[in-house]
């Protein structure tokens, strides 16, 4: 019994400050300040192009967009459909997205967590904004522990895997065909193979991307050290 009283307390200081009031106002802006913000500062201490600053403007700027829409229907009477607005904050967020998305040389795509940790703050800020406190509350600390704490588990399972990419630089078609037969040599499956040439260039390098498998007993750190130490061989990284 007391624990549903206190639940239900807690439920009823939520409702009081649902309706659009100056004291639910700033509420809900402080509260997707801080929301942004917590999320913000995992990325900005790992230096990612969208930090503390960014994340609390999207979840902020979302925030008003639902307010503003409440504003319109209860005060101004205008009858229009609310899930238009948060629809075009969510098209907004695709364009800052994927100014944070970064494809590297070596065909690699970064910025993809960032860009999903931007939307899920705006979706919070809609939440906020709306008064769906228990939500964004929630949804804040789920998300902020898939980005502190998920990422051991995902390298863990990164170093685990039986397969990985492999780029590669390399002078001659000689160290090509060495690469070739110490890969055969550790039983390792190539799985698909891209090799590119830079055009109109002097430089005579060549890029290949590996898909591998290996075999269980096969350190891919002592594979990849084999590989660098080659003759004819730039630079060899995991992607």
């Amino acid at each position: 019994m007391k624990s549903e009283r206190g639940e239900a307390a807690v439920l009823s200081i939520f409702h009081e400050l649902r309706d659009v009031t100056l004291l639910s106002v700033a509420l809900r802006m402080l509260l997707a300040s801080l929301c942004g913000g917590v999320i913000g500062i995992e990325r900005e201490y790992k230096r990612r192009p969208a930090g503390f600053r960014t994340h609390i403007l999207i979840c902020l700027g979302a925030a008003m967009v639902s307010l503003t829409s409440q504003f319109l229907f209860l005060n101004m009477h205008y009858y229009l459909d609310v899930s238009r607005m948060s629809a075009s904050v969510t098209a907004g967020i695709g364009f800052i997205g994927a100014g944070s998305i970064i494809v590297t040389r070596q065909q690699r795509v970064k910025g993809l967590t960032t860009a999903a940790g931007l939307w899920a703050a705006a979706i919070i800020g809609l939440a906020v904004g709306s008064g769906f406190y228990e939500g964004a509350l929630l949804a804040t600390v789920l998300v902020l522990l898939a980005e502190a704490f998920l990422s051991k588990l995902e390298y863990w399972m990164m170093d685990h895997a039986p397969e990985i990419n492999l780029y590669m630089e390399y002078e001659t078609r000689t160290a090509m065909d060495t690469v070739l037969q110490l890969l055969r040599a550790h039983r390792v499956t190539i799985q698909d193979m891209e090799i590119t040439r830079p055009s109109g260039s002097e430089d005579h390098r060549a890029c290949a991307i590996f898909s591998l498998r290996f075999n269980r007993g096969v350190s891919v750190d002592e594979l990849l050290t084999q590989i660098s130490q080659l003759s004819g061989i730039l630079s060899v990284q995991e992607l």
